[in-house]
Order: C-alpha cells, then structure tokens, then sequence
C-alpha cells in the first residue's frame, strides 16, 4: 500500500479495550511526532475476552461509525489482539474508505527467532479460541511446538498494576506458568505478548519466569506499520499535550485519569 496523503491535522485514533492500546501509542508517538492522537478504550465492553464474537464484532463495528464521524482519523490503528482478529476484516469491509493497522498475535517474527522449537503465545481467552490465532500458527509456526495460554485474569492484572495498584506476584506467577514447557530436551525461549496490556507488566514477567525468555511486544511493529503508511509532514509538529482519551464507559477513575495525564493525555 502506498503512503496516504492526507492531513497533518488529522489525527491518528488509536483504539483498545482498555488501557493496553498505550504500549502502542507510546511507540507510536516516537515514529510520528507531526501526529496528534486520539486514544479510545472501550471501558464499557472490557474485557473482550469474555465476549461471544459476532456480539464484539457488531459493537466494535458500530462503535467506529461515531469515532469515524467524530473525529475524521488519517489512519486507525487497532491495538488489541481480540478486538482485530474478530472485527478487522468486518472494519475494513464496513468503511473501505479508511486505513486500519491491525495488531496479530506475533507468530511469524517469533517462530523465526526460536532457536529451541518452543514458542508460547500468552493472550487472552477470546484470541486463544480465534480461528485467526491457528491459521498464524499454521502459515508461520507449523514447525514449531506452540503453546496458546489463553489468561482470564491477566488482562485486569495489568489494567491494575499499570494505574499504581497492588497485584500479587503469586496470582501473576500462577497466570504464566502454563507458558514454559519443557520437553524432548528443550524448552520455551520465546513467549509471545499477544495482547497489548501484558508488556506493562514484563518486568514481573522477567522477575517471575522460572527462567529467561524472549517476552516478544508486538507495539514497535504496530507503530512502525503504521508510520509507513502515512506520508511524513516535516513542517508540522504536534506536542502530546494536543492528545486526548475518550472512555466508552463515561468519567474514568481517578487513577486512570492520572495515568492518562502521565500519558500527556487529555481525558474528554
């Protein structure tokens, strides 16, 4: 795809489930500083990987009809690994005249790396049961023993430990057990993030493995992807201050509030 050349004043609108999407809006902001932002967590449908996919994917394709409409966005980028591989292509299909950047679950560059064979996918529940997770495994890693740990918890975990509260390392231990296997004489190198709140909490992940692995973040990818596709305005240059975050579920809390502003975020 060739690079867009739209507006500098239009913003790129990042989009997650909750407060994951950050870790990309982060890489994001380094890539494109002549870019303003607009952060959207969908509070109110966290977490998604409870939800029955043709729900999710009707509320997320419903929800970008008003954030298209509000907010004009040059490019979209969906920074969770659920809300892509179940809504992407109905996204695309929905509103062809808009540029999404999707976030997968980092099969392809982690079956490259391996050297022992063993690659653990940890992800939430709901891109565990995707059919879009297997055909990864099956059209990058089919040489590869993948193991897919689908938390149920971790995801809150990270939503809690990132705004500043406490979070056991015996609960976080018991969620990334499951992701080191050993057998036939080697064991996993490489655990794949495959959801975008998870790298806040890495530095536990390192603390708490029962011995050292890769943890592959996806974030720098998604923004590096994006960056490509749109055409670089040297001459415009939009400090952070200028972002904002919208919360599907109202008024946040005052910790999330405060980790936005940390963000240089300004909460709408």
């Amino acid at each position: 795809m060739s690079e867009l050349n739209v507006d500098p004043d239009q913003p790129v609108l990042v989009f997650d489930s909750g407060i994951g999407g950050l870790t990309v809006l982060r890489e994001a902001r380094v890539l494109m500083p002549e870019r303003r932002f607009v952060y959207v967590a969908d509070d109110a449908g966290f977490p998604y990987g409870g939800w029955a996919e043709d729900a999710l994917r009707d509320r997320i394709v419903r929800l970008f009809a008003d954030l298209l409409a509000d907010h004009a966005p040059a490019l979209c980028i969906v920074a969770c690994n659920t809300a892509f591989t179940v809504a992407g292509a109905a996204l695309r299909a929905a509103y062809p005249g808009m540029t999404f950047v999707g976030t997968v679950p980092a099969i392809k560059p982690a079956a490259e790396r391996t050297r022992s064979g063993h690659v653990s996918v940890l992800a939430t529940p709901g891109t565990v049961r995707r059919d879009y997770t297997r055909d990864l495994i099956q059209s990058f890693a089919s040489q590869c023993h993948v193991t897919l740990v689908g938390s149920p918890r971790l995801a809150r975990m990270a939503e809690a430990y990132v705004r500043g509260l406490p979070v056991g390392d015996e609960a976080v231990a018991a969620e990334i057990a499951p992701c080191f296997v050993e057998s036939g004489g080697s064991r996993t190198d490489i655990v794949v993030l495959a959801c975008t709140h998870y790298p806040f909490m890495a530095n536990v992940f390192r603390r708490l493995a029962p011995w050292p692995v890769d943890w592959l973040d996806p974030a720098e990818a998604i923004a590096r992807r994006a960056r490509s596709l749109l055409a670089r305005h040297a001459d415009a240059l939009h400090p952070a201050e200028d972002d904002t975050a919208l919360f599907t579920g109202g008024r946040p809390d005052f910790a999330t509030r405060r980790l936005m502003n940390s963000f240089g975020l300004k909460v709408a």
